[in-house]
């Protein structure tokens, strides 16, 4: 049995993360100090379900001279088009990114994650619209695409 003894929250949460990334699975209790039985996972496990994470990456940078997209813009383009298809919740993260245009300049720019969890079984449901979120954002500031990757998840709410 794995024991281990932080003495600070901040120690205790960079455990948890590495645990998390090691173990693949809950570890909050662990990390905290609490042992976790066998039974005590299972019984956590029971209580999630098979869904799909769909990460999107957009970028704010634009061509041709254009300005960079803003927060409001963004978060318009949230109301208006992302939450009215994924109206049960949605995580954004604010971040710096880099990618390689068709041209092969490496851009650099401010970009937003946003993040959808919904159940395995409604993948063929959702995709249309998260195409539609792609392509239209896409459209709309004149940019050449939206990153998307799609990670098997356990999720329970």
């Amino acid at each position: 049995m794995l024991h281990i003894r932080v003495s600070t929250p901040a120690a205790a949460a960079l455990v948890a993360i590495a645990l998390l990334f090691i173990t693949g699975g809950q570890v909050s209790e662990v990390a905290y100090g609490k042992t976790v039985t066998p039974a005590e996972t299972s019984q956590a496990t029971a209580a999630t379900s098979p869904y799909l994470a769909t990460h999107l990456y957009f970028g704010t940078g634009r061509h041709n001279g254009e300005p960079p997209i803003t927060d409001d813009q963004f978060m318009k383009f949230v109301a208006d088009v992302i939450t009215p298809r994924f109206p049960s919740g949605l995580t954004i993260q604010q971040g710096r990114g880099q990618w390689r245009d068709k041209t092969g300049s490496i851009n650099k720019e401010i970009s937003y994650e946003l993040t959808v969890l919904y159940p395995a079984g409604e993948a063929r449901t959702h995709n249309p619209d998260i195409e539609y979120i792609r392509k239209r954002y896409c459209s709309m500031y004149g940019l050449e695409s939206v990153g998307r990757a799609d990670v098997k998840a356990q999720a329970g709410f």
